[in-house]
């Protein structure tokens, strides 16, 4: 079963501080799910997350373009996925995602996008709309 909590987040700096946090769990094999809306915080989320990994001095582009970026963590590779512009699930597979996931740390952006081919275990991370203008909720489900 899995656990959940829910965050409330009052800015970009603390949905940092919730990323950073999960950085310090993470393991070969890991695989995180960003679910939320567009604007909802999931690049500011996963910069947080890369930079807490591999230095505060990684430059983290947003893979929505290219699709996938790797960055070099000290214990693993960490491939990040933004999946948003993935017209069919099997195109996941172009992008190596089956060496990400038995070697690396996977962290997906859109992972609706996978269809059938979703990981068996994963972490999702829930980034919503709060009440107040810069306001998240963010839910970890583990």
């Amino acid at each position: 079963m899995q656990q959940e909590n829910t965050i409330i987040s009052h800015s970009e700096e603390e949905t940092a501080v919730v990323a950073r946090r999960l950085a310090t769990k993470l393991r070969p094999g890991d695989v995180v799910l960003l679910r939320g809306e567009l604007g909802a915080g999931k690049s500011i989320f996963a910069r947080a997350l890369i930079q807490a990994l591999c230095g505060e001095e990684t430059i983290v582009p947003s893979p929505t373009f290219t699709l996938v970026q790797t960055y070099e963590a000290p214990e693993f590779t960490l491939w990040h996925f933004d999946l948003y512009r993935l017209n069919l699930a099997e195109e996941v597979y172009e992008l190596g995602i089956e060496e990400a996931l038995q070697r690396g740390v996977c962290l997906i952006e859109w992972p609706d996008r996978l269809g059938p081919h979703l990981p068996k275990t994963y972490r999702e991370i829930e980034l919503q709309y709060g009440g107040q203008h810069h306001e998240r909720l963010i839910t970890l489900k583990e």
